[in-house]
């Protein structure tokens, strides 16, 4: 219903009911002889008056089928004027006008005054209602019975009853507002918006089950972190999820930014514009070829396959070690690349001779090698493991790339091989170097790519952050001064593309990202677009640095190691040519790692590989030191080489002899 149909409406409603009011004076129509010119008199003046009065006001400005309080105070104003219009018409104007004698009788204003005030207000709440209603029922009638969830909203106030509202006016949302849980004694008992009060908040676990609840919403805009988080475990309790929605009100007030009503997003927290690089010199790579991609089921490799399948590839060879997360790949595919033949390939890249098996079978022409263990903690207490899958791994990928005649091999490696403080870091150093020698050997353009950290990417920062936040904080971090390079997973894949298409063999690529990122500044960042405000609703802990973190990451060596590409935002390094006695030195490191070698032998042989490795100084084992030899295990062994005059190590000082 338009505004100019109410217009249309009370134009005939007022001059009815001043016709009324009239009959209900002069008890009937007997008036009509004796009085009608006063009759029309009135009617010619005080309705034009009543109109103006509320046009004036804005009563023809309302969507009336969302009407509110506000609203109705409109509809109430114009009541109030309509009324002094109708005795300023009967008691002043027609008087002075001569046109009565003496005045309109007073019950006739009072009548018509009253009935004019119901008569403006009765069908705009009519309409409102029907509206109301009629949402309602179409959205009960979409909706089986017992599909929606319930929900016991967490405070019984502005905000939940707020919240209570748009919930019913928005029944396609699936939550149905069963009643709220309050800690103010005088509201219990009591309805808001139609919803009772049960209890106290500390009832919230039986509340929960008496009633049936699916979902806790919180809406207290003002309390702490401490009872958020205290709410959130006794619905986990309860097992129900818990969430807290910021109001309306709350984003007008500017207490809630708008940027929380909307998903995180991931490029929100790399305070610069993310890098787009272009794909079209990647097609001839990778174009009606086949395409393995290692480590397929992480974050990156998934990305990978995804990003690859775009460029209409032969198929996608997935190589992973976890059967799950290969056949969520799968799923995925089936949905998003329907047409694109993705072949999975359960192997762990350990194992040199199922690897070959696999090579033999699929022929691939370019090589994404992903798998590796990337949580510097976990590396730092499993030495052996690290050597295995970063530097063996790497190594077999490698070789089985070269005599197999894979043209194009991109390692995936990280900033944290520069001058490393980790073993994490300083395998990936090694594995690097292989790379890089390989590549010489073969004279292909295998080359490698370090990355930053990864937002986003499965066991980085980004997703436990959200968990601690989702839980109520705190957000731990172990330096107020931990800074690090970010970069998307889109950008990331990219970046690997990129590289896959610029390398000529043996370099190393990387993406300019600009200035390293605060961690501190991160969580701050993620706790304000999820709504929520540091120190009052999530807190910041430092936990302290960690075994093999170091406070600031770099890219390369040096400034004068860097060289630009064709692309502005990707730089290329060359480290050096590793020489025969490295790939030795990397063959024992791997048979000692094999043995279980004691862990300060292991780091002792890093330090070896690695002369800028800085983690913890190695011990003097007590047992047999690694002897030198190769030891005869074929299936680990690489292709044939020298043994050098001597092996670089170190004395009990650490240094070099």
């Amino acid at each position: 219903m338009r505004n100019r149909f109410f217009l249309g409406l009370d134009l005939v409603v007022t001059v009815a009911v001043a016709i009324f009011a009239f009959t209900a004076r002069y008890e009937g129509f007997g008036w009509w002889s004796d009085i009608r010119p006063s009759v029309i008199a009135y009617i010619a003046f005080a309705v034009p008056l009543k109109i103006a009065a509320f046009l004036g006001v804005g009563l023809y400005q309302r969507l009336w089928r969302y009407a509110s309080v506000a609203d109705l105070e409109v509809a109430f104003s114009a009541a109030v004027l309509a009324t002094a219009a109708s005795f300023l018409t009967g008691l002043v104007l027609l008087p002075w006008l001569g046109l009565v004698e003496p005045r309109v009788s007073l019950g006739v204003l009072v009548v018509d005054s009253s009935l004019t005030a119901a008569a403006i207000t009765i069908p705009r709440l009519l309409l409102r209602m029907f509206v109301r209603r009629s949402r309602a029922g179409t959205g009960l009638n979409r909706r089986r019975v017992g599909d929606g969830r319930r929900v016991l909203i967490v405070g019984a106030g502005a905000a939940g009853g707020m919240i209570a509202k748009e919930l019913r006016n928005n029944p396609q949302l699936g939550l149905e507002p069963v009643g709220f849980l309050d800690d103010d004694p005088y509201k219990h008992g009591h309805c808001l918006e139609g919803l009772r009060v049960h209890g106290s908040i500390s009832q919230l676990e039986s509340a929960a089950v008496s009633l049936g609840i699916n979902e806790i919403v919180i809406a207290l805009p003002s309390v702490g972190g401490r009872v958020i988080r205290d709410i959130v475990q006794a619905s986990a309790r309860a097992g129900v999820q818990a969430r807290t929605v910021p109001g309306l009100y709350e984003i007008l007030s500017g207490a809630k930014s708008v940027s929380a009503l909307r998903s995180i997003q991931i490029q929100d927290l790399l305070r610069r514009d993310p890098v787009e690089t272009n794909t079209d010199e990647v097609r001839k790579l990778v174009t009606g070829h086949t395409v393995m991609v290692t480590g397929a089921g992480g974050s990156i490799g998934r990305e990978l396959c995804h990003q690859l399948a775009a460029l209409d590839p032969a198929r996608i060879i997935a190589v992973g070690r976890g059967e799950n997360s290969i056949f969520e790949l799968l799923e995925e595919f089936r949905s998003s690349h329907p047409g694109v033949v993705i072949q999975p390939a359960i192997v762990d890249v350990r194992d040199v001779i199922r690897m070959r098996a696999v090579f033999d079978e699929t022929r691939p022409y370019s090589v994404f090698h992903a798998a590796a263990h990337k949580h510097v903690p976990l590396m730092e207490a499993r030495v052996d493991e690290a050597i295995l899958n970063n530097v063996l791994g790497t190594r077999n990928v490698a070789e089985l790339s070269a005599s197999h005649g894979v043209e194009h091999l991109v390692l995936i490696s990280t900033d944290k091989a520069v001058r490393p403080t980790s073993i994490m870091g300083a395998t990936k150093r090694i594995a690097e170097e292989i790379i890089c020698g390989v590549a010489d050997r073969a004279a292909k353009p295998y080359v490698s790519v370090r990355f930053g950290n990864v937002l986003g990417s499965r066991g980085s920062v980004v997703p436990t952050f959200i968990r601690q936040i989702a839980a109520g904080g705190p957000i731990t971090i172990t330096h107020p001064e931990m800074r690090r390079y970010f970069m998307t997973i889109p950008e990331a894949v990219q970046l690997v593309l990129q590289a896959a298409a610029m390398g000529r063999g043996g370099e190393v690529f990387a993406l300019d990202m600009g200035e390293p990122v605060r961690i501190a500044d991160l969580a701050e960042d993620l706790i304000r677009l999820s709504g929520l405000e540091v120190g009052r609703d999530i807190e910041i802990e430092f936990t302290g640095t960690r075994p093999g973190e170091k406070l600031y990451e770099e890219i390369f060596f040096g400034p004068q190691d860097a060289t630009p590409t064709s692309h502005p935002k990707v730089l290329r390094a060359r480290d050096g040519k590793p020489t025969l006695e490295t790939e030795f030195n990397v063959h024992v490191l791997i048979e000692a790692a094999y043995r279980r070698a004691p862990e300060s032998d292991l780091r002792r042989m890093i330090s070896d590989l690695v002369p800028e490795y800085t983690g913890p100084t190695p011990v003097v084992s007590t047992t047999t030191r690694p002897t030198p030899l190769v030891p005869q295990h074929q299936p680990h062994s690489p292709a044939k080489v020298a043994k050098p005059a001597r092996i670089k190590t170190r004395d009990e000082a650490g240094q070099r002899i």
